[in-house]
């Protein structure tokens, strides 16, 4: 995990205008979020696993769900994850366990980040903040 100081840390914005200015750069929701606290993630290549760049933002008024939710951004991280190739050793086996687990697990969720990428991750942030903090 590689953080990247950026001038969105602490901003705060309505987080459906938000998410209607990040989709069209390509930001997703990332699925790990919870009523107050989630993350856009922009998915830079899946080489071995995944390297994204995180930016996480915290529910500052209402919740996630909710219509009107203010949000405050945090400081963006480049991440990859890596995920063994084949076959899931340790998968779980039974209809009802397949059905909430079917992905495989990560090796290595917080492995390396591959130097080529930090770059384009702080690029990115640029643009994000270019993007978001004249409107």
């Amino acid at each position: 995990m590689i953080e990247i100081p950026s001038e969105l840390e602490g901003k705060h914005f309505d987080l459906f205008k938000l998410e209607q200015l990040l989709k069209p750069l390509g930001y997703t929701i990332g699925g790990n979020w919870d009523y107050d606290h989630g993350a856009f993630d922009y998915k830079i290549d899946d080489e071995v696993g995944y390297q994204f760049l995180r930016i996480p933002f915290k529910a500052i008024d209402g919740q996630l769900d909710s219509r009107g939710c203010t949000v405050q951004l945090q400081r963006p991280i480049l991440l990859s994850h890596k995920y063994q190739r084949g076959i899931d050793d340790h998968a779980n086996i039974g209809n009802a366990a397949a059905s909430f687990n079917q992905f495989q697990e990560p090796v290595d969720k917080d492995a390396s980040f591959p130097e080529k990428y930090i770059e384009v991750g702080k690029s990115l942030v640029h643009e994000v903040e270019s993007s978001i903090l004249t409107r």
